[in-house]
């Protein structure tokens, strides 16, 4: 969730609920997708641009094996014989501007000198800006610090205002970001994403179809890799809608062809289904091979309790209340991962905001307080991150 912490995320999302109800109309839109076609709708015409983690015939075990046949074959052309490395997965959070912390861990990693090549990296909202830099490596570190050191409001919004909210699809115009996307996101970038997936590597972001109400996992690589005119546009696209916050954020509107009819999908942040994902526990990692394998999660957050005095008002129980569902949530999300991670035998590590960083936003986009964090997450890498091998509430003294 680009932007936004919880507890203005939640003024958002009342206040957005308000206008919703008080609106008489919105912009113009084409047919949505029927339930019963939803996975009939292939963006660019790719069977494997796309999964649906609640099937577990979604073809995404079939992506896994194959991928990993893509990676046998890269490592006896390297002129490597036995088995492969330990693979190495990464998932990173949504959080809004709090993804500095996990960007200022990843630059400190690459420092300390032990931060390994990924063999999939998944990203949610603001996780979903960073993975492309995280899969791509510490050749990136300096462009991932500078997005999330540099960057103000100005050059992720404008607000509609209060008026305008009511009649349009959210209360702010993320033009600004889609061109601070378009602008990292270039052809140079596509290109090098393709020649990992070629090498059996995954990026994969996540969104939610608000329409079918359901969790979107995008393939980036494949989209990267396909050749396709429009690969790089819908690259973008999916970018800007895993950071669009419902009525905060506009949505974004994916066109798709079926039957000879045009169809338009509403697609807003992947937070909305879920703030993290590893891979859907559908998945059966250890099918193919039994190869070590190690997970890193990077939340975006802190994981304790953010104590606030409530004012007994309408609007700031129900504020205060959707930041605790919204907290909830995400402290839910690690959980979940981790489960999946002990029945699959992946060896867990799990990096979290820490209750010694204190600082608090003057303003959403606070330079000095983004960089404070950064600079937070990059020292606590860069000595030597103390990985949590359990979620908070599971974790015993003797399990870091």
């Amino acid at each position: 969730m680009v932007g936004f912490s919880p507890s203005r995320l939640a003024r958002l999302a009342l206040v957005s609920t308000v206008l919703l109800l008080a609106a008489c109309s919105g912009p113009d839109r084409l047919p949505s997708v029927t339930a019963a076609q939803t996975e009939r709708a292939r963006p660019l015409g790719l069977a494997n641009a796309r999964f649906y983690p609640d099937n577990a015939m979604s073809g995404m075990q079939q992506e896994g094996e194959e991928s990993l046949r893509r990676e046998q074959a890269a490592w006896r052309a390297a002129g490597n014989s036995g088995p492969l490395p330990p693979a190495n997965f990464l998932a990173i959070s949504g959080g809004g501007d709090n993804g500095a912390f996990g960007s200022g861990l990843l630059v400190g990693w690459t420092a300390q000198g032990t931060r390994p090549q990924f063999k999939l990296v998944t990203g949610v909202s603001t996780g979903s800006l960073i993975a492309p830099f995280a899969f791509l490596g510490p050749e990136y570190d300096k462009t991932l610090e500078a997005v999330y050191t540099t960057i103000t409001p100005v050059q992720v919004f404008r607000s509609r205002g209060l008026v305008g909210g009511i009649f349009n699809d959210a209360l702010a115009d993320t033009s600004p970001l889609a061109e601070v996307i378009a602008r990292y996101m270039d052809e140079k970038m596509m290109v090098a994403i393709a020649q990992e997936y070629r090498k059996g590597r995954l990026l994969l972001i996540g969104t939610t179809d608000l329409d079918a109400q359901r969790p979107v996992i995008w393939n980036i690589g494949a989209i990267a890799d396909s050749g396709h005119p429009g690969a790089l546009n819908l690259v973008r696209q999916i970018l800007r809608a895993s950071s669009a916050v419902p009525g905060a954020f506009q949505p974004v509107m994916f066109d798709v062809e079926l039957d000879g009819k045009k169809h338009q999908e509403m697609h807003v942040d992947g937070g909305a289904m879920a703030q993290l994902f590893l891979y859907p526990a559908s998945l059966n990692v250890g099918a193919s091979n039994q190869r070590a394998r190690r997970a890193y999660i990077i939340r975006n957050a802190r994981l304790d309790p953010d104590w606030a005095e409530t004012e007994p008002r309408t609007l700031s129980i129900a504020g205060r209340a959707i930041s605790t569902m919204l907290a909830a949530s995400g402290h839910n999300d690690v959980l979940r991962v981790y489960f999946i991670t002990q029945r699959d035998k992946v060896d867990y590590n799990l990096a979290f905001i820490g209750r010694e960083f204190t600082m608090k936003h003057e303003e959403e986009f606070d330079q000095k307080y983004m960089k404070a964090l950064y600079d937070y997450g990059y020292q606590q890498s860069r000595g030597g991150y103390k990985w949590h091998k359990q979620p908070p509430g599971l974790e015993t003294p003797s399990a870091r």
